[in-house]
């Protein structure tokens, strides 16, 4: 019989990087600058992972993202930034995380156990590409 759920306590970093917690959790915030394409910050954000993977093996992650311009019209963000948050997120990185916190959603925990199985790299298709 399983125990109750894990919660980890969302402790944002205060600034950018990876970052040890006092329950062995580690907190990864990243910040997607007003220059930064989708394919930038998707790439930032998987070598974060891959590194905490590395430093910390197998330990809960806290994914704390922020994004700086890109608004528009789609929740306040350009369709670039609103399609990163909904589905790239959900779909790509949050299964290897135990949580997430994105300006769209606010802090989610991620209902299945964190994945600690990163591929060696991220490869991102765009329609039209093979």
């Amino acid at each position: 019989m399983e125990g109750p759920a894990f919660v980890p306590a969302y402790n944002r970093p205060k600034k950018p990087g990876i970052w040890m917690n006092f329950d062995n959790t580690v907190s990864i915030y990243h910040v997607v600058g007003p220059d930064d394409s989708f394919e930038e910050a998707a790439q930032a954000l998987f070598q974060l992972l891959r590194e905490a993977q590395e430093r910390f093996p197998d330990w809960p992650r806290l994914l704390f993202l922020d994004i700086v311009g890109h608004e528009g019209d789609r929740a306040g963000f350009d369709d670039d930034f609103f399609e990163f948050q909904q589905e790239f997120l959900f779909s790509t990185l949050a299964p290897f995380v135990t949580a997430l916190d994105t300006p769209l959603t606010g802090p989610l925990l991620n209902p299945a156990p964190q994945r600690n199985d990163l591929p060696d790299r991220l490869v991102i298709r765009t329609p039209g590409t093979n």
